[in-house]
């Protein structure tokens, strides 16, 4: 079994063996192929070394020659192109010449829409000219001059320019004492003069004043679209209105002149054409917009709330008419920084007097010098010169300008940024903005040196023409700290120094305000004679209200002049401080009307002085925001009036105590039943049955002329003495009118407890109309519809 293995394995390594052989033969044979293919490659290699090494050796020497050739040919042609480029230098003047003479651009005149003139018929023309606004229209579309295509004559030009420029670059650098250099030195200035020309006139034709209509449309587009503050100020937020004065083509020629003197020309002259030009536009603008405004044009100022003063009183405040007596209870004034455009729509904030009361107002002004018993009296303290008034539509056209300066600014910000370099910016639009800021300027503080005026005479009502205007300029103070931003430190600083002084001008007139409320003299020809509301009452209330409208504006205004508030203030310290103004007005009007009541010589009417005045201050107060306000730091306020109006009415009552002595039991005889009368009792009853008559009648007397305007103080007054009257007498009338103490009991017991109801119906009216002259008539009038209409909105 061993030796069959072993052979086995014998066998396969033999044949293995075999196999091995065969591999290594094939491998042989096939490295001898290669070794014959290797010396064939060899002998090939070498042939073409020997070949390559002749045909170097015999076009080498030729190359060598073909590029010293070449290089002298090309140094040939580039003296020739040097020598063509400077004898072209010396062409230039005579060759640029007709350009220079021709100018940079051709000004033409064309309709800006083209087929509108077809469009209108003769006849459709005459119907249409009648209206205003259609023919200010048809007349911009037909008489507005724009410029012509002129990009290829200024294309020209430039590039004539710059031709001469490196003729005379040339000639300075090789040969300056050259007669050439002269010539195209001389061209060459005289073609940047005319560039400057050009460009002066360029911009002058389409710097024409903007039309008001145009800029009222285009502050009502900002106020409707509620553009965000703090925006970018490069006129993107600028209407398309405004931007279209420049027309695009215009606009590209002016950039290019403005590059092409800046950059090239090293010519700085055109900044200050561009910006004198515009600013001229601009202050053009605004002054037209002024006038317009001035005019009444408006129909109200953009984004306007109502202000006013009212008619003068012995504070020196106007109660119905503003400064300039114009009728109306308020004045327009900004209304924060979204209002309603005059040429759209009427505004989101109308003054809330209706018109019966201002045609009342008005009557009031125009007699203010009478004294409400028909006497004339001292002339109106408010009365001022008309040089030192300043009227609705002044305020009205300030506001406007202020809000149009910020949208005109940023328009030409806008359009600056395309035509002047951008290292010019912000000086060039510093001095272009200069004369217009300060007409701004100028007109608030001559607006201010006004109102100081009227501060001075103890006219308080000037400071609600502050107020709006600080109101207006606080709100525009974001967009002019944007539009400015790049101006020099003085040109931002002009609108806070004059936000400041109006600060301190309006807390010193309101504090003026409430020290006059607290002297104002005590004259018997000043007071009410029906004991009705007194003048400074009515006046100080409808003061208060009108400030509370801008209770923001005039707490701060209390706060910037308020030491313990000198690092900043918030709304609510602000609104605190203006309480506690309030209080003190109130507590000064309390003590000089106490003070005032002493004139009075009748307690009855001395207390129903003070009862009116403190139920027409209450109601005011309750009817307003001005009862929210005071309690922010005097929580009691209601319940005090309430008990002042308590004790004037145990005053009131007490002054009956001369009719009701003579129904009382004090000093009466006690008189048995059925029993004889003596001559003495009989004469005590007659006394006071007598005395209890002309009492009665005597208070009835007096009484009828008195004047509660609240219907129901009135028939609260009516009932408490009734209750107080009418019992005592009843009791008495029983208990003593039944006895035989007159033969003529009629003659002593002329009323019954009915007939003493009625008397007392017909006293403390409302008012007495039929009873005054017609002047009297229309001033008391308005002296209780100011509380009745404006308290009861």
């Amino acid at each position: 079994m061993a030796l069959e293995k072993s052979r086995i394995r014998k066998t396969e390594l033999e044949e293995k063996l075999r196999q091995e052989q065969d591999v290594l033969g094939s491998i042989k044979e096939n490295l001898e192929r290669s070794d014959q293919l290797t010396n064939n490659m060899v002998g090939i290699l070498s042939s073409f070394e020997r070949r390559l090494a002749s045909l170097e050796a015999a076009i080498v020497p030729v190359h060598r020659e073909t590029e010293k050739l070449q290089r002298l040919q090309d140094n040939g042609e580039r003296t020739l192109g040097y020598l063509n480029h400077v004898i072209g230098y010396y062409h230039v003047a005579e060759r640029t010449d007709k350009v220079i003479r021709e100018g940079s651009v051709t000004l033409v005149t064309k309709p800006a829409c083209g087929g509108v003139r077809k469009s209108i018929s003769y006849h459709g023309f005459n119907r249409l000219r009648y209206s205003m606004c259609v023919t200010m229209k048809i007349n911009f579309l037909f008489l507005r001059c724009v410029c012509g295509r002129s990009s290829g004559r200024l294309d020209s030009y430039l590039q004539a320019l710059d031709e001469i420029r490196a003729a005379v670059d040339y000639f300075t650098d090789n040969n300056p004492g050259s007669p050439e250099l002269q010539d195209v030195r001389s061209l060459f200035e005289r073609g940047k003069e005319a560039l400057d020309a050009d460009f002066s006139s360029l911009l002058k034709r389409h710097s024409q004043p903007y039309h008001p209509h145009l800029v009222l449309d285009a502050l009502a587009t900002d106020e409707d679209g509620e553009s965000p503050p703090g925006g970018a100020d490069d006129g993107s937020n600028v209407p398309v209105s405004l931007q279209e004065q420049v027309p695009e083509n215009v606009l590209q020629d002016l950039v290019r002149i403005a590059h092409w003197l800046g950059d090239t020309g090293r010519n700085q002259d055109f900044m200050s054409v561009y910006y004198q030009i515009r600013s001229v536009q601009l202050v053009h603008s605004l002054q037209a917009l002024r006038d317009y405004v001035r005019r009444g044009g408006g129909g109200g100022s953009v984004g306007l709330t109502a202000v006013g003063g009212t008619p003068a009183g012995p504070a020196g405040v106007v109660v119905g008419t503003n400064t300039a007596g114009h009728p109306g209870h308020y004045s327009p004034a900004m209304h924060h920084r979204r209002g309603e455009t005059p040429t759209k729509k009427p505004l989101r904030r109308t003054a809330y007097i209706p018109g019966t009361l201002r045609k009342a107002q008005s009557l009031l002004k125009q007699h203010s010098n009478y004294a409400l018993d028909g006497k004339r009296g001292q002339p109106s303290l408010s009365s001022t010169e008309g040089k030192d008034e300043v009227g609705d539509l002044e305020i009205e056209a300030y506001v406007s300008c202020v809000s149009a300066f910020v949208k005109l600014a940023q328009c030409e910000y806008g359009l600056l940024t395309r035509v002047i370099p951008d290292y010019h910016h912000k000086k060039t639009f510093d001095s272009l903005i200069q004369d217009a800021l300060d007409g701004l300027v100028a007109e608030g503080d001559g607006i201010l040196a006004a109102t100081r005026r009227s501060v001075m005479r103890h006219d308080y009502s000037a400071v609600l023409t502050i107020l709006p205007l600080l109101r207006h300029l606080k709100a525009c103070k974001v967009d002019f700290d944007l539009v400015l931003q790049g101006t020099a430190a003085t040109t931002k600083n002009k609108l806070p120094m004059l936000i400041a002084a109006m600060e301190t001008t309006g807390a010193k007139a309101v504090e003026g305000f409430a020290d006059s409320i607290k002297m104002d003299p005590d004259k018997e020809y000043n007071m009410p004679k029906d004991g009705t509301v007194h003048e400074l009452t009515s006046n100080a209330i409808l003061f208060l209200q009108q400030l509370l409208d801008f209770h923001e504006t005039a707490g701060a205004m209390l706060a910037s002049q308020d030491s313990s508030s000198s690092g900043g203030c918030s709304p609510e310290f602000s609104r605190k401080l203006l309480s506690s103004y309030v209080s003190k007005v109130l507590g000064n009007l309390q003590l000089n009307l106490l003070s005032k009541a002493k004139v009075y010589e009748d307690p009855g009417l001395r207390a129903v002085f003070l009862i009116n005045n403190y139920n027409y201050t209450l109601k005011a107060h309750q009817r307003s925001e001005l009862l929210q306000l005071v309690e922010l730091t005097q929580t009691n306020l209601e319940r005090m009036y309430e008990e002042l109006i308590d004790v004037q009415l145990a005053f009131y009552r007490h002054s009956w105590n001369k009719v009701l002595d003579h129904i009382s039991d004090r000093n009466m005889p006690m008189l048995q039943p059925g029993g004889k009368l003596k001559d003495k009792e009989r004469q005590l009853i007659k006394e006071r049955f007598k005395g209890f008559n002309d009492g009665l009648e005597e208070v009835c007397r007096g009484q009828k002329t008195w004047a509660v305007p609240d219907p129901e103080l009135r028939t609260r007054l009516r009932q408490e003495v009734k209750r107080l009257v009418l019992s005592s007498y009843r009791i008495f009338s029983e208990r003593y009118g039944e006895l035989p103490f007159s033969k003529t009991p009629a003659k002593y017991l002329k009323y019954n407890v009915d007939d003493v109801a009625t008397m007392m119906e017909r006293f403390i009216r409302y008012i007495c109309l039929n009873c005054l002259p017609m002047l009297d008539q229309w001033k008391l009038f308005c002296h209780f519809l100011v509380f009745d209409l404006c308290c009861a909105i």
